[in-house]
Parts: structure tokens; sequence; C-alpha cells
């Protein structure tokens, strides 16, 4: 039986903190669906195409072959429960960089496991390298000409530079 994760957010950009619970996530799971989220009211920086080459750009990067052919990359506009239901997922993942996102996300759980009492929420901590990393600070730091190196995946850097650059 395949043990399939599903791993949602806007990933705008796709971030070393993204990253590193994608990396925590294939190491639980046989499989890891990431679901972008797509929201008519929201401008994102990137395209849901471009933010799926970025993401398989960092995947071939960061992770061996065998656990880059492991991941899936799906958009969603309805409850992540349904998406999750939909790729036959077991599980959400969730990343955990402090007590603020706990709360949050406790509350999200519990809302979820509600509406889907099968699909469970894991938790996983950011670790403390990229416990700081959010795409909004990012986006903000490119937007300023500012280094980001230590924040995105290398294929992430001059694309986003350009995109933020571009967009001010």
């Amino acid at each position: 039986m395949t043990r399939t994760a599903l791993y949602a957010g806007s990933f705008d950009p796709v971030t070393n903190g993204h990253m590193d619970i994608l990396g925590q996530a294939l190491d639980l799971a046989d499989k890891v669906v990431v679901a972008i989220g797509i929201h008519p009211g929201k401008s994102p920086l990137f395209s849901f195409e471009e933010r799926v080459d970025l993401i398989h750009a960092s995947a071939r990067a960061a992770f061996s072959p065998e656990d880059a052919a492991r991941i899936d990359i799906v958009a969603f506009d309805n409850l992540v429960v349904d998406t999750a239901r939909e790729r036959n997922a077991s599980c959400l993942v969730r990343g955990l960089r402090d007590g603020t996102d706990l709360d949050y996300e406790m509350q999200m759980a519990g809302m979820n496991g509600t509406l889907a009492p099968d699909i469970k929420t894991m938790f996983l901590p950011a670790s403390p390298a990229v416990r700081h990393i959010t795409a909004t600070l990012v986006r903000q730091i490119a937007k300023m000409g500012g280094d980001i190196a230590a924040f995105v995946p290398e294929p992430v850097a001059a694309p986003l530079l350009s995109r933020a650059r571009s967009a001010t």
C-alpha cells in the first residue's frame, strides 16, 4: 500500500523552508503531492506553471532522482481535504516554524479532522536553519534588491529577483 501525503501551500515562491518540510515528508511517505493553492482573489508573483517548474527544479537539485520522482504537483481551488481525497492521500503535511504557526495549524487540523476524520494532519517542525524563512519576507527582500540566496533554492533565486524587480 502506497502511503501518500499531501503538502498544500501557495509556494510563491518555494523557499528553503518549504524544501526542508518536503524532504521530511519524503522520509515519511512513499509519495508526496504538493498542492498549490489557486485563489482567484490573489495575484501571485509566479503563475501556477512557473511554480510547478520551480518546485521541480528545486526538488531535482535537493533530492536524489528517486526521491524527486516521488513528488507530484497539482493545483487546487477547493477544500484541502477534498484534494487529499482526490489524490488518495492519507495525511496532510504541515510545517511549523513557531508557536504562532502551531496555534493556527491546530485550528486548521481540527476543522479538517471534522470534515475528513480519515485524513490525519502531520506536523513537521522546520529545521533551525530555515525556521525564520517566510515566502512573504523573501518576496519583500527580493523586491528591495536584497540577497535572497540563503532563503530560496538556487533554481529559484534568479527568477525571483527578476520577477520582483519587474513587479515594483
